[in-house]
């Protein structure tokens, strides 16, 4: 064999066996784009798109890649990564940014057993019924950035996708602020249990269209049977914004009796909320008590680190030009959530696209101004140091001393993990110094503590939430 192309053979034989083992599309997005560049003894070298790539293969694929180049190389197999430099590279593409978006198959009308509830409407002959399950493809768990805002509710939707209806999260409430990806996060979990379980007819609707189909239903006579008849044959329904139903009782009462035979029938059910259950006031007791059956996750605010991840996932994909130094600039800025975050990115690349101009930090403080606001980025670092004292009842003189008590060591850490995320263009050595003259290496470790905490402590967690929101209603009002 060509010591040359052994790397090449070594490489397509992993492919061949990869391929056997896991589901076509995700190999086709991250198996495929992978270049072989050369095999050194047992290691061989690879070149992938991006970090982000990198990251989500060690991350999702990391036993399966293991386990394959111990069976083609050896026991001593090692792999090597080598970044693809983005200007040289065309743009990584999701099979589901541009594939169709998912079709259900037809329900056969005639198998439904309700009872007295009839379905008028069915012409005589008319067997089958398309139904849309309105998923958005891009809205796909691949497009779906991880962080500490979010893994709890990610952890959930992934196991939902694997054995819908037969987990504890039925039905999985997800509520959050706008922006913060509650949408995505839901039809995520469509789109993967369509894509898993093709015979499974999953729908996605909005508070809003499930209220305007109800009163379009009940303002004929025998279409209300027919509205149920529809949503009771539903194996997962996504219900978003449910916060819409607050003030209409007649689309609650309908909405309760397809929980009901839904649920009793083992089929999934997902909701998204702006509010937790127990703060939508206007709804019915009973339809409060369902969405608490099962389980309920709030997606947070993303912090620095996940709002970084989030801009260098989107560079990625579109395959631009942008340094990491204006993303940088970019998270410290835009601090609310992903949607103004990726509104940002894309207006700093218009601009630079459509007045010729280089993406720099200075542009991207020019079109971020437009987006928070002159009055964001008030927050200071002593101000941040009194909430945290006061949170803890400490003095700030405590905060700032070398006592290695464990209560003021922790509230010192999370008065620096919150400058670093919360304050625009802050380094890491004026944190240091504002903090009783730490150095920059103090900072960074204490950004890493908390943030590893909260990964592991929910009551650690719940400490550092509660600051940051007392914060953030200070800075907005």
């Amino acid at each position: 064999m060509n010591g040359q192309a052994r790397h090449i053979d070594i490489w397509n034989d992993f492919l061949h066996i990869v391929e056997n083992i896991i589901e076509p599309r995700p190999f086709t997005t991250w198996f495929k784009p992978i270049k072989p560049l050369s095999l050194e003894g047992s290691t061989i070298t690879v070149e992938v798109p991006s970090d982000f790539f990198r990251e989500f293969l060690e991350n999702q694929y990391l036993d399966i890649i293991r386990m394959t180049l111990r069976r083609v190389i050896g026991p001593e197999a090692k792999l090597m990564y080598s970044v693809r430099p983005v200007q040289t590279q065309p743009a990584m593409t999701l099979n589901a940014q541009y594939g169709t978006a998912p079709v259900n198959k037809a329900v056969n009308l005639g198998s439904f057993n309700s009872g007295s509830i009839t379905n008028p409407l069915v012409l005589p002959g008319l067997r089958k019924l398309e139904i849309d399950p309105r998923l958005n493809p891009v809205y796909c768990f691949e497009n779906f950035v991880k962080g500490e805002c979010n893994q709890m509710g990610l952890s959930a939707g992934l196991s939902i996708a694997d054995a819908p209806g037969k987990t504890p999260f039925n039905p999985l409430f997800i509520f959050g602020g706008p922006g913060l990806g509650k949408t995505h996060l839901a039809q995520a979990i469509g789109i993967a249990i369509h894509n898993k379980f093709p015979d499974l007819v999953v729908l996605y609707v909005t508070g809003s269209q499930f209220k305007s189909q109800y009163v379009d239903a009940a303002s004929v006579n025998n279409k209300f049977n027919d509205f149920l008849h529809f949503y009771m044959k539903i194996d997962v329904l996504i219900v978003d914004d449910i916060q819409d139903l607050q003030t209409a009782s007649g689309s609650q009462g309908a909405l309760f009796n397809i929980f009901n035979h839904l649920h009793q029938n083992g089929k999934q059910l997902v909701f998204t909320s702006d509010r937790p259950a127990v703060e939508l006031r206007n709804f019915e007791s009973r339809m409060q008590s369902r969405f608490k059956w099962g389980l309920s996750v709030r997606l947070d605010r993303p912090d620095y680190q996940t709002r970084l991840a989030m801009l260098k996932a989107r560079r990625d994909r579109e395959g631009v030009l942008v340094s990491d130094e204006v993303l940088e600039y970019i998270a410290s800025r835009v601090k609310t959530n992903f949607r103004e975050l990726e509104g940002a990115l894309v207006s700093v690349m218009a601009h630079a696209t459509l007045t010729h101009q280089e993406n720099s930090v200075e542009l991207a403080a020019r079109v971020t101004e437009n987006i928070i606001g002159e009055d964001a980025g008030d927050i200071s670092i002593a101000r941040i140091q009194e909430s945290v004292c006061e949170y803890f009842n400490i003095t700030r003189e405590e905060l700032l001393s070398t006592s290695r008590k464990r209560q003021i060591v922790q509230a010192r850490q999370i008065s620096m993990y919150l400058s670093r995320n919360l304050i625009s263009n802050c380094s890491l050595a004026t944190i240091g110094s504002e903090t009783g003259g730490k150095d920059h290496a103090t900072v960074l470790h204490a950004c890493n503590t908390v943030s590893d905490l909260m990964s592991t402590d929910r009551s650690f967690k719940r400490y550092v939430m509660d600051i940051e929101a007392s914060l953030s209603t200070e800075e907005n009002s």
